[in-house]
């Protein structure tokens, strides 16, 4: 089978500031002090399905040198830059057009870059199952978490069971909830993260896009017979920007009628906040976790201290300290939502 993995990696991470940056955002950084950056982590997960010359990157221009440093295994064609994000429709639509050109009937993994899977022994499974599921189907399979508490920071992916481990069928999916509607979720049992991994044939979301996302389809055909060639950039920087600012969640997934879902836990974390890093990493006899070579702790309990040079922290209960390059957060992690308006605010 002709198995192919597009991986996602344009975002810019703002609420892991100040280790992530529109410079180095957090799918370029080790963030949970492993050794390995998420990209890299992303990329050994998915070893176990598909070969490195069958992987993709989807990125920014400015991060192209960075996959190249991080992932020299992948073949530099294969690593595709955006003049310009427009969402992640138009990012698809892109590289499964590149694939289809050369691999007519390629199965099309697509991850994000900067999330987490621990058990990464169910999660290959349950990939492994949904593209033997779109190989010889028309259908679309996207991955579900299943939850562990009533998340409002997700959205939701509503199935016609409750069977994990088993392909599905989608009834809705839904946006994110207040909290009251996410305990619903959480007490009925068929109601799953959107983790936003989606699993298809080429021919299925060529045909998807052409009857949801019309437009879309119409630049992608513009463009096309540049790829591959010398010229791929420049009609690239030309065209890209005519493409929809659009999720593929809006464009494809909430239109069709033929999508399927294959859930479990799989440890799975999108690693969005101070708090979720936290969750990942092992805390000390105080509950405090730590990454970073030269930290000192003092009197401090239920902190999360994140540093590439020396820190001293005394007397803190339940705060986020981060420091990377010279830029310091101080932040109480019931607060943290504000992080993003911090480092905004430190530009002006």
């Amino acid at each position: 089978m002709d198995v192919h993995v597009v991986i996602m990696a344009g975002g810019i991470g703002s609420r892991l500031w100040p280790a992530s940056t529109p410079e180095r955002p957090k799918q370029f950084i080790d963030v949970l002090g492993t050794g390995r950056t998420l990209i890299q982590m992303t990329v050994d997960r998915f070893l176990r399905v598909c070969d490195i010359g069958n992987f993709w990157v989807v990125t920014s221009e400015r991060y192209v040198g960075m996959v190249k440093e991080q992932l020299p295994g992948i073949p530099s064609d294969h690593i595709l830059a955006e003049p310009e994000p427009r969402n992640t429709a138009p990012c698809i639509a892109y590289a499964c057009r590149k694939i289809a050109m050369r691999h007519p009937d390629a199965n099309v993994i697509v991850t994000p870059s900067d999330a987490l899977v621990t058990d990464v022994d169910a999660f290959s499974s349950a990939i492994m199952k949904a593209y033997a599921f779109t190989a010889s189907s028309s259908s679309i399979v996207t991955v579900g978490i299943v939850p562990d508490r009533p998340e409002t920071g997700y959205g939701y992916v509503c199935a016609s069971g409750r069977e994990h481990g088993k392909v599905v069928k989608v009834l809705a999916f839904k946006e994110k909830p207040d909290r009251k509607t996410a305990e619903s979720y959480l007490a009925e049992g068929n109601y799953f993260w959107n983790a936003g991994i989606f699993v298809w044939n080429v021919k299925t979301i060529e045909e998807q896009l052409r009857k949801h996302a019309p437009g879309i389809c119409d630049v992608m055909d513009m463009m096309s017979p540049s790829f591959y060639t010398d010229s791929e950039k420049d009609v690239l920087s030309e065209h890209f920007r005519k493409c929809e600012k659009v999720s593929i969640d809006y464009a494809v997934m909430e239109k069709s009628d033929d999508i399927y879902v294959i859930s479990g836990e799989f440890g799975w974390s999108d690693l969005g906040s101070w708090s979720a890093v936290k969750d990942h990493l092992k805390p000390d006899a105080d509950g405090n976790a730590v990454v970073g070579e030269s930290v000192v702790l003092s009197g401090c309990r239920n902190c999360i201290v994140h540093a590439s040079g020396p820190v001293a922290v005394e007397g803190l209960d339940g705060y986020v300290v981060a420091e990377k390059d010279g830029k310091m957060l101080v932040c109480r992690l019931s607060e943290e939502q504000h992080v993003k308006e911090f480092s905004e605010a430190l530009k002006k």
